[in-house]
């Protein structure tokens, strides 16, 4: 498109000023309307999701970080501060976390399901992933659920500063091999390092790509 920022650049532009916390969603019922696009951080809990949000905003302590598995607990809508933010962007609640109260647990997975299932504007899924362990079987059911709802996922790794070069190529392969199978999964893998600032730019205009689309 003619007078068409570079993606990198729409990337930084996106991402740039002042973000809040918008609304905290613990049931489908409180969903914000479904006007523009949002795009949504998922994976397993302790992976590193809300200090990668707040490396990719550039924000330290916005998305509560915490030690303790399984602190994020709802759908967590963060915005620009601006009058209309361009789009949504969502830290969902960490799965997997077997300690947690079995009710506990099964709120989250539903909550996580259902909204997967049923959000017509969200634009992709970026399922987290720890590159020191690669993806997982829980991991794997996530991507099948995806794949069955038809919501674009792009695989993220994180903490790759933890692994050697050829450490993180292996991994990199390997979880580009299985996600072949996929339907509905990005051929590329992103890696990130919040602690290194390694991979953000790259994230960042992965999601000006699918914001842009969205407004054509």
């Amino acid at each position: 498109m003619t007078g068409a920022l570079p993606i990198d650049e729409a990337g930084d532009r996106l991402f740039r000023g002042h973000w809040i916390f918008l609304r905290s969603v613990p049931a489908l019922e409180a969903l914000p309307d479904a006007d523009r696009p949002e795009v949504a951080f998922a994976g397993r809990s302790n992976v590193g999701k809300s200090t990668l949000i707040n490396a990719l905003l550039d924000q330290h302590g916005l998305a509560r970080a915490s030690n303790t598995p399984g602190r994020t607990q709802a759908l967590n809508y963060f915005g620009p501060e601006r009058p209309e933010p361009p789009f949504y962007l969502v830290d969902m609640p960490g799965y997997g976390y077997a300690k947690a109260p079995k009710a506990m647990v099964e709120a989250w997975t539903a909550l996580v399901r259902d909204y997967l299932r049923g959000r017509p504007n969200l634009g992709r899924c970026f399922l987290l992933v720890d590159a020191r362990h690669g993806l997982k079987p829980v991991d794997r059911e996530i991507m099948e659920l995806l794949d069955a709802a038809a919501v674009s996922f792009q695989i993220v790794l994180t903490k790759v500063d933890k692994l050697t070069p050829s450490a993180l190529a292996h991994v990199i392969a390997a979880t580009q091999k299985e996600i072949a199978t996929h339907p509905a999964a990005m051929s590329e893998v992103l890696a990130t390092s919040s602690e290194k600032k390694r991979g953000l730019a790259e994230l960042r205009s992965a999601v000006a790509a699918i914001v842009l689309r969205a407004r054509t």
